[in-house]
């Protein structure tokens, strides 16, 4: 299936097998393809390049595919690392966080700080928390392999 180029978002690179390795959903996936590429104007009148996932319902492309800056995939893969790092950890509190401290780290990005924590505003937390560990633990090898590449990919960059 070809990801189409004729929307703001244009493709530049791309994964257009993405549905035969999405996960638990591999082969049996609406989400199609990855691109990264060329995005409108901004709003500072410059070109952004932004990662995008395309979906398709089997009939058309549909309007819940993602494009993301890709400064933001970016920062969605440390709040993930950030994420997975706490839980290793979480099973030394009885609620799988400290909730006097939901503070989980700073990580500081360009001269400021992206503060990560457990979202003490959900009034589920407990629950969703313990959820969220079981969907980790889960998925364990699936992401586990992924950061894996990851990690030799970025060694490989000389990162």
């Amino acid at each position: 299936m070809r990801i189409p180029t004729t929307l703001k978002h244009k493709p530049v690179i791309v994964v257009e097998d993405y549905g035969n390795v999405d996960g638990r959903n591999a082969y049996d996936s609406d989400a199609k393809g990855l691109s990264l590429g060329l995005a409108q104007w901004n709003d500072r009148g410059k070109l952004d390049i932004s990662a995008k996932v395309w979906r398709h319902t089997g009939e058309k492309w549909s309007r819940q595919s993602e494009e993301l800056p890709m400064h933001r995939v970016l920062d969605l893969a440390i709040l993930i690392c950030r994420g997975i790092s706490h839980f290793q950890e979480a099973y030394r509190y009885p609620r799988l966080y400290d909730p006097d401290k939901p503070k989980i780290d700073r990580i500081g990005l360009q001269g400021d700080a992206m503060s990560v924590s457990v979202c003490t505003e959900n009034p589920m937390i407990d629950g969703d928390i313990k959820l969220f560990a079981q969907a980790l633990s889960d998925d364990g090898e699936i992401i586990g392999e992924r950061l894996r590449v990851l990690s030799r990919m970025l060694r490989e960059m000389g990162y």
